[in-house]
């Protein structure tokens, strides 16, 4: 079992000390999220409350993922990197593919791309992308960035997107994509790549999402062997908790240690020893 640090929410100068505790302390990633703004007021309920209000607060940091991740890998050695979710359609995917693929190019490697098609139409109309035909060409993108990260020459024609021939430089190593989502087609669509990654969920309802990809994965002929699972839950305590996600196929814990020992309100010294004690209590 492999446990992230999730920096949702933190202050952004505190995630580089966060980064450099995890790498330290031996945890194998840190979990990045993505908004481009926080507008006021949304014509969008949020969709995972029950009352359809935002979990963070005004004025939440969101530091753009690609920019921290050049940082982050700067003053780290092992730690990966993935997102928890980018969302390429509500970007121009040449942008985004160049963006990527240079963090990718100074992590040594160490990026994984967690992906969704989003929510959030209001944000989506901000940066001058189709909301309605998301899904479909999130997929488009993703097919037409690993083409732009592969070495030589690149042509591609989408159905979206007409690439002439063209080249993309540093050329990335290989960066795994994890689509996220409880839809039976955003399970699917991560069944097609290499991972799912989950948002705030109960042991039991991803242990049906594991069982569920690993059904789809199976009906494309494809193994569980390098298939990634990386979700938190909102219900894990105790080792027990733990094995019984491994034993289900979880591969990945997204967690912030600190909550149970000092709350959301720890001080960055209070997050660390979280995080140092957490290794003690339940990882080594």
């Amino acid at each position: 079992m492999k446990f992230y640090i999730s920096s949702a929410y933190l202050n952004t100068r505190e995630i580089v000390e966060i980064a450099k505790a995890a790498d330290e302390l031996g945890y194998d990633g840190i979990g990045i999220p993505d908004h481009i703004v926080n507008l006021e007021t949304l014509s969008t309920p949020y969709p995972y409350t029950k009352d359809g209000q935002r979990r963070w607060q005004p004025f939440t940091e969101w530091p753009d993922p690609w920019v921290l991740v050049g940082a982050l890998a700067q003053v780290t050695t092992r730690l990966r990197f993935v997102t928890t979710v980018y969302i390429p359609g509500m970007r121009n995917p040449y942008s985004a593919a160049k963006a990527i693929g240079t963090a990718a190019y100074l992590a040594d490697g160490r990026v994984e791309l967690g992906v969704g098609v989003g929510w959030c139409a209001d944000e989506f109309a901000l940066m001058e992308q189709r909301f309605e035909d998301r899904g479909k060409r999130t997929d488009e993108i993703l097919e037409l960035m690993a083409a732009l990260w592969s070495p030589g020459w690149t042509e591609f024609d989408g159905r979206f997107y007409s690439t002439p021939r063209l080249e993309m430089q540093p050329t990335p190593p290989r960066i795994p994509i994890y689509v996220g989502g409880l839809s039976e087609i955003a399970l699917r669509r991560a069944a097609r790549h290499d991972g799912w990654i989950g948002d705030l969920i109960k042991l039991d309802r991803a242990i049906a999402a594991a069982e569920r990809l690993r059904a789809l994965r199976a009906e494309n002929g494809l193994p569980m062997d390098d298939f990634t699972i990386l979700t938190p839950l909102t219900d894990a305590i105790t080792i027990a908790d733990y094995q019984r996600a491994e034993d289900a196929g979880i591969t990945g814990i997204l967690t912030m240690p600190w909550m149970f020992y000092a709350g959301p309100d720890a001080t960055l010294a209070e997050k660390i020893d979280g995080m140092r004690r957490f290794r003690k209590d339940l990882v080594q």
